[in-house]
């Protein structure tokens, strides 16, 4: 019990590190990507994104990905 809450903590630390190093762009994009896969949870029990939902989400991570190489 004590090791799996020293595991969670130390996890949500290095969460809260990386989201400190990265830019405000691309913390908007990742928050974007999460609502977008929430909604799409609530709507039915197992997603099924159509054309236009799967295009969305693969512009935002394309963009997640070319930000942070730089």
């Amino acid at each position: 019990m004590f090791l799996r809450l020293l595991y969670l903590l130390i996890v949500r630390l290095f969460g809260w590190f990386t989201l400190l190093a990265r830019g405000d762009t691309s913390k908007e994009v990742e928050i974007l990507v999460r609502h977008e896969a929430a909604v799409l949870r609530r709507q039915v029990s197992r997603p099924r994104p159509d054309w236009a939902d799967r295009v969305l989400l693969a512009a935002l991570a394309r963009l997640l990905r070319l930000h942070r190489e730089t």
